[in-house]
Formats: C-alpha cells, structure tokens, sequence
C-alpha cells in the first residue's frame, strides 16, 4: 500500500482530493519527504494558481480556467476534510438529504473540536458542539444517516433528527418555513426513531411542535390517530410559541402551541 502511494502523481492526487489537507498530502504524495518538502511542492501549485489556500493546512483544487481569487469550493466537501468526524446537521442534512428546499448559505456540522466559523466565498461552515442531550454515549449516533456526496460517503442527521433539531434551533436550518416545507418533501419518517429523539430532549415544546407537524402531514407519513394521541400526552402544560420572543399567531388548542402567521399558509391538517 505504501509503495502504491509513493508513485502516486501531482496531479493524479489533485484529480482524486479537490479538497485535501496537509496530512492527507504527506501521506500519499511522500516519498521520503518531510512536512516542509511537501508544503514547497503545494506552494508551487499555489503561485501558479492550480491550488487555493482556504485555512493553514487546507487546500483546494483549482479547476482550469478559473482564477482562483473567484473559486469557491464546495462547503460540505472542505467541511468534510476539515473535520473528518463531522456529522452534517440543520439544513445540510437537508441538503444531503435531499429535501432542502432552498439554498443556504451555512454548512453546518457537529464537531468534537469546534473552531471558528470558516468563510468561503459567499458560504460559510459553522462548527458546532453537540448538543448536550446528544452528546454522551449512544445517545450521539441517534438517527444519523450514511450518504454518499461527491464519491465520499458522509455522516449526516437523518430525517427524524433533523426535523427535531430543526424545530429547536430554526435559524440553523433556515427558518420554520424553510424546515416544514423540506421535511413536508421526505420520503418517510420513522415514528419510533421520533419518539427515541424526543425523549432524548425531553422538552415538551419539541414533542407539541412534532405533534402538529404530523397532523399536518399524518397521510404522507401514515400517522394514526393513535401516534397523534401519544405525543399530544407529552405537550406543554400551558401555551407556548414555536418561536421564541414573538408574539402573536395561532393557537393550535391541540397542541398547546401558538404558532407564526406566516405558517398558517400550510393550510389545513391533512384529511383522513
């Protein structure tokens, strides 16, 4: 295996890695060389415009024809290398998913090693703690997913993780509307694997606000009567907003929930 990557090229590893590390390029392009014998050789592709310098010790391939001052790299594949550990989350699980509705202009992902956020043109990587409930244990692969971008197979959130969190921290997936409309369009949901997650949070708004999104969709996703009847057991003793400092909107009596104005629109509860 060695002896293999030792013959490897330049531009054979370029062709393979549009996005690679320092470490990454050591490893398959050395042939006795230390750091600094291969950080000369990247600086070489660098001046003559083959290479782009995202962060120290990150690098992105060039495609020809294009100056690299105006190159953006694909967000998810630098985050992927950054942080060979990363789970995509909020509306980059959507993306991976895909069920996003709209674009975004932040990759996200949870990260044991956070570090500040990573601009990349007109995108940026935000790298997140786990959040606290899902943080220990098993509890940390709860309702992820394996997909595969790009020829890598990547670590995301699947549908039922994505949906919840989405609903805890809607700026990260691009807004309540952005979130309903994407989880509206996925393809099934495991009503089980729901309930694991919310018990996991164990905060009441959660299994309220899960609650209404399934009544809104219950003939997509094969919700009965019954499903509905357990989370509703599990809803806030008193009304709460979805969202946090606004006010006004509807009050959905079910589910204990007021919810904005402008997610009204998604009309009526599916009919039986």
């Amino acid at each position: 295996m060695n002896a293999a990557r030792r013959k490897v090229s330049t531009f054979e590893f370029f062709s393979r890695n549009p996005v690679f590390s320092l470490e990454q390029a050591a490893e398959e392009l050395t042939s006795g060389e230390g750091h600094d014998q291969i950080r000369e050789r990247l600086r070489y592709h660098l001046d003559r415009g083959n290479l782009k310098l995202l962060a120290r010790g990150l690098y992105a391939v060039v495609p020809p024809g294009i100056p690299p001052e105006r190159f953006q790299p694909d967000a998810i594949q630098v985050a992927a290398v950054e942080r060979p550990d990363a789970i995509f989350c909020y509306h980059s699980a959507l993306e991976l998913l895909g069920a996003a509705h709209s674009t975004w202009s932040d990759c996200t992902i949870f990260t044991e090693r956070r570090r500040r956020n990573l601009q990349l043109g007109n995108r940026r990587i935000r790298f997140l703690q786990f959040p606290i409930p899902m943080s220990e244990g098993d509890a940390r692969f709860t309702g992820l997913r394996r997909i595969e971008y790009r020829g890598n197979v990547l670590t995301c959130t699947g549908p039922e993780r994505t949906l919840i969190e989405g609903f805890r921290r809607p700026a990260l997936v691009g807004g309540f509307e952005e979130l309903l409309i994407s989880a509206g369009g996925f393809t099934t949901l495991d009503l089980d694997l729901l309930t694991e997650i919310l018990s996991l949070y164990a905060t009441s708004k959660l299994w309220a606000a899960t609650g209404w999104f399934l009544e809104h969709f219950k003939n997509s996703f094969h919700v009965s009567e019954e499903d509905l009847n357990r989370l509703e057991k599990r809803i806030p003793a008193s009304p709460q907003y979805l969202e946090r400092r606004r006010r006004g909107g509807k009050f959905l009596s079910r589910w204990n929930l007021i919810i904005p104005p402008e997610l009204t629109r998604l009309g009526e509860p599916d009919e039986s």
